[in-house]
Formats: C-alpha cells, sequence, structure tokens
C-alpha cells in the first residue's frame, strides 16, 4: 500500500507541479505527518522533490524530471469503467487504484492533453444517488463484485419481502441504478436480480461456473426494467392539475410526469390542464396522488377518483376531531 502511494504521490507532483503537504495529504486521504515522511522517502530514493518555502510555497519536482514508472497494472485498467464515478469506485474497492490508475494515465499523456483532462475534471462530475435519499449500507459489495470477477459460486442469506431466504448464486454482474447496487445472478436455473444492500451474509464457496452463452447484462437490464415498468404501471389516472402541480409532476413522478405534461390538453381560464398519469395498483396510486395535495383533481377512473375522496374523508375527520 505504501508503495502505491509513494507513487501515486510522485505522479501529483509530475501532473500539477508545485503542491501543499495539505493538498497531497487530501488528495491521497492520509494525514500530513504520513506526506512528510513519503516526501522524505522519495528523496531517499533518488526522487529529486524540491521544497519551496514561504506562504506560496510547497513541494515539486526538479525542472526536466519525469517519472516512466506509467504502465497499467491489471486492477488499474479494470478501474478505468469508473473513471467518471469516484464514489462507486470507493464502494467497490477500487478507489485508491482509479486514482492511482488516473494519474499514471495522466502522466503519459502530451501535456496539452493532460491540461485538457485536468480541465475536463474540474468542469464535469457525476453524482449517482438521487436527492433526499441516503445511499444503501452495502457491506458485501466487495466479495460479491470479487466473486462476479472471478465467476465464483455464492451462497447467500437475502432479505426479500415475503421472508428471508438462502440460495446458491452465480453471480453474472452487478449495476448501480439511481445510487442502488443491485445483483444480477443465476438462481435455480433463471436469471434473477438481488439488492445488493438485502444481504444479510455472503459465503464464497471456491467453486468456479460457467456463464450463460451469450449472456448480455445490459441488454438483461434493459428487458427486465421495461418488464418491471409494465407491472408497476397497472393503470392511468385522469387528472386535473394546477400550474404548481405542473412543475411538480416531472419531480415526482419522473419520466412518466413528463410524458404526462407533454400530452397535456390546453389550459383552462385558471391555467389548469388536464393529463393522463401512468399509475400503479390502487393503493399505491392513492398515497402518490395525495402528495399533489390541492393542486390536483382525479377525475377518473371512478374507483381511483373514490378512493381519494374517502382517503380525504378519513383525513379531515381524523384532523377535524383534534389530537
Amino acid at each position: 500500500m505504501r508503495a502505491d502511494r509513494l507513487l501515486s504521490l510522485l505522479l501529483l507532483l509530475q501532473n500539477r507541479g508545485r503542491m501543499t503537504a495539505p493538498a497531497l495529504a487530501a488528495e491521497l486521504e492520509v494525514s500530513v505527518r504520513t506526506v512528510y515522511r513519503d516526501i522524505e522517502a522519495l528523496g531517499a530514493s533518488g526522487v529529486p522533490v524540491l521544497t519551496d518555502r514561504g506562504p506560496t510555497g510547497g513541494y515539486r519536482l526538479m525542472d526536466g524530471y519525469r517519472t516512466r514508472l506509467t504502465g497499467f497494472t491489471d486492477a488499474e485498467a479494470d478501474s478505468l469503467f469508473l473513471a467518471g464515478a469516484p464514489g462507486p469506485a470507493r464502494d467497490l474497492g477500487l478507489g485508491a487504484v482509479l486514482t492511482t490508475a488516473r494519474l499514471k494515465l495522466q502522466a503519459a499523456l502530451p501535456a496539452e492533453l493532460a491540461e485538457r483532462t485536468r480541465r475536463v475534471q474540474d468542469r464535469f462530475h457525476l453524482d449517482a444517488p438521487a436527492w433526499f435519499r441516503d445511499a444503501d449500507p452495502v457491506p458485501y459489495l466487495a466479495p460479491v463484485a470479487q466473486a462476479v470477477w472471478e465467476q465464483r459460486v455464492l451462497r447467500a442469506h437475502y432479505r426479500r419481502w415475503g421472508g428471508e431466504v438462502h440460495r446458491e448464486l452465480h453471480p453474472l454482474g452487478i449495476v448501480l441504478k439511481g445510487g442502488i447496487w443491485y445483483l444480477v445472478a443465476l438462481a435455480e436455473e433463471a436469471v434473477r436480480t438481488y439488492r445488493i444492500s438485502r444481504l444479510l451474509a455472503v459465503d464464497t464457496t471456491g467453486e468456479v461456473f460457467e456463464r450463460p452463452a451469450g449472456f448480455d447484462l445490459a441488454a438483461y437490464w434493459e428487458e427486465s426494467s421495461q418488464r418491471l415498468t409494465a407491472m408497476l404501471h397497472q393503470g392511468t389516472a385522469r387528472l386535473r392539475i394546477s400550474p404548481r402541480a405542473q412543475r411538480l409532476l416531472p419531480m415526482q413522478f419522473g419520466a412518466a410526469g413528463t410524458r404526462a405534461l407533454d400530452g397535456a390538453g390546453p389550459p383552462d381560464h385558471e391555467g389548469w390542464v388536464h393529463v393522463e398519469l401512468p399509475v400503479e395498483t390502487e393503493a399505491v396510486a392513492v398515497g402518490d396522488l395525495l402528495r399533489l395535495g390541492t393542486e390536483a383533481e382525479v377525475l377518473g377512473p371512478p374507483e381511483l377518483r373514490q378512493a381519494i375522496a374517502q382517503a380525504v374523508a378519513a383525513l379531515a375527520h381524523r384532523y377535524a376531531a383534534g389530537p
């Protein structure tokens, strides 16, 4: 680990020029005292690290010095597909490896291209999780990812809606969707999807399995996502919504809300419009639509309108009675 850190420190100085000890410590996620020790170690090994003192000082390499230690290891090359997602890379245990890989790549580039990559990093950032939702704890993500990579059978203790189950899984791939990690695995002769945060325990058996011929992770995920959407959206609600609800619809219902607005009728004299919105089961739809409050009126189907009316009446009765 220290050898990797020393190489990262050397590449940081080569790529960025003068850097202070606190800046290096922040990049390497170590203490400033550790940076001091590492700088001494680089100097002792023959690397010409110069110290500039004063308020604008820091550490830099002697002018003209460049390392040639820029060859990629297998793990560093594998980590590059996560170069735009440092958070997920850390979750997978590839954070330090990815940092070293990126530094090596920058060091190997001509000066003009290296500067361009730095500008891209300064201007674009990917934050995968959705707003207002903490990331799921995924203590078993790293061993699951290792089993996926090595094609090793897993024995898993899993919590699902109907209770806890034990499964023998052939892990085929991992998907990050909206900040949530999923495992795609072959279980009981069918490919299934498991939310990794619901794994209560995993055990790698050491047994190697053969991947199904022609299995395409991206194609499977696309198909299963479309199938899930079709299952969830079991009906269509006809709504009359206010101008404020028109702004809320995409935020609360995502792409379905956006499509509903695209097909909206002309506004009336108050600015309200009629839309058709895909909804799930009646019970779920009642809760979802009540989030729009007085900014929406359900026009149909009749049974959904009645269910909303009953829910509103129950709320009115409860609040009329006082605490």
